[in-house]
């Protein structure tokens, strides 16, 4: 298979770029050239898609399938399409779960509605520029198009920063605060089986669109923590704390404790989705231990969180140690 990735050094990128190398297939990387390596083997195009010819490299090239994971305006993403549309087989896009109009909404599937957003547009918010990018791919490979709404992922490479964070302070010891309760359901994907099933779904021609993410009950924040104090070997004691409580002492779900949304959380459905479709068409995931360590053990190899390749870095995630003592104390 001859594989072209766009973009490439990135979390998703990177790991679906190592998945092809370790199938032996041709791989071929399009990017600027300034973040990141790419494995011994690849071709590297260089161009940046955002300006005038910016994608003259890809003339003259043909592939079986491209990996998209573009993030900003859709109509770039239209350009792209359009100018890969003789001369790749399958394009496959990942979007988000953030495109569903009610992200409160428990159990959506890949006919909920999403938020309005137009093909060719220049701006808009995250959800607007994925939805918009869907539409503007799908106008140009109809049938031939995959698109992938994947939600929360983790393992070796995040470089958002959320399971990291919680493999750090769990690595310092001592009592830590828990969010709990200790059975929330937590459903996200490890990037390596994302990036495994997309290259499986994009040679078997597989069109449409998948929620792919791991089981709603793929495992809770007791089994995901107790797997960072387990990879880490520290001396942590897990405090588990009620919602309740966190909530009211101003604490943020998802930044200022990464991963956790309580029950009743306005954005509880992001891990909430139906994954039916993706399941059956054979999405596997591996077990939570084995994500933890990993990217534990990649954590310690690389030291800190590498920068996101090419996008604005975001605002700092994780509790400030002295507001989690002050909870722990109260």
């Amino acid at each position: 298979m001859r594989l072209l990735v766009l973009g490439g050094t990135g979390f998703v990128g990177g790991a679906t770029v190592a998945e092809g190398v370790r199938r032996g297939w041709s791989v071929t990387v399009f990017n600027r050239g300034l973040h990141g390596v790419v494995p011994p083997g690849v071709h590297r195009l260089r161009g940046d898609r955002t300006a005038p010819d910016g994608l003259a490299a890809l003339a003259g090239g043909e592939w079986d399938l491209v990996v998209d994971t573009w993030d900003g305006a859709p109509r770039i993403a239209g350009d792209a399409a359009r100018a890969l549309a003789a001369s790749v087989d399958r394009y496959v896009y990942v979007s988000s779960g953030s495109v569903y109009r009610d992200p409160s909404a428990h159990g959506l599937d890949e006919e909920s509605p999403v938020v309005d957003a137009e093909p060719d547009a220049v701006d808009g918010d995250y959800p607007q520029l994925k939805a918009g990018a869907e539409r503007a791919v799908r106008q140009v490979f109809d049938d031939r198009a995959l698109v992938v709404r994947a939600g929360l992922i983790l393992g070796p490479g995040e470089d958002i920063g959320r399971l990291p964070w919680w493999l750090r302070r769990v690595e310092r010891g001592g009592d830590v605060l828990a969010p709990g309760p200790a059975d929330l359901p937590v459903q996200y994907v490890d990037v390596r089986d994302l990036a495994a099933w997309m290259l499986d779904a994009g040679a078997g021609r597989l069109g449409g669109t998948f929620n792919a993410v791991g089981p709603r009950a793929q495992t809770t924040m007791g089994e995901l923590l107790d797997a960072c104090v387990a990879a880490t070997g520290a001396a942590a004691r897990l405090r588990w704390t009620d919602p309740d409580r966190i909530v009211a002492a101003g604490v943020q779900p998802w930044s200022d404790l990464p991963i956790w949304l309580p029950i009743g959380h306005p954005y509880r459905g992001l891990l909430e989705r139906n994954v039916t479709r993706a399941l059956a068409a054979g999405l596997t995931c591996r077990p939570v231990a084995e994500t933890v360590a990993d990217t534990w053990r990649w954590l310690r190899e690389v030291g800190v969180v590498p920068p996101r390749a090419g996008r604005p870095q975001r605002s700092a995630i994780g509790l400030d140690p002295a507001r989690e003592a002050a909870l722990l104390a109260g």
